[in-house]
């Protein structure tokens, strides 16, 4: 769904806990899955709307 739905270009696995295995399927749907656009693209315009604002200092 971060794929999907926010257009991620970040993923987090915990290391501990999946299998290396299920880590390469996961990391291959994930790199795989385009983004959806549609009603998600305009949140992320709202959010690029508001850092345009913010002054990083």
């Amino acid at each position: 769904m971060s794929r999907l739905h926010n257009d991620a270009n970040l993923l987090v696995l915990p290391g501990r806990i999946i299998h290396k295995n299920d880590a390469r399927e996961i990391v291959k749907i994930w790199f795989t899955t385009p983004f959806d656009g549609g009603r998600h693209q305009r949140r992320l315009d709202k959010i690029k709307i508001i850092e345009s604002k913010v002054r990083y200092q």
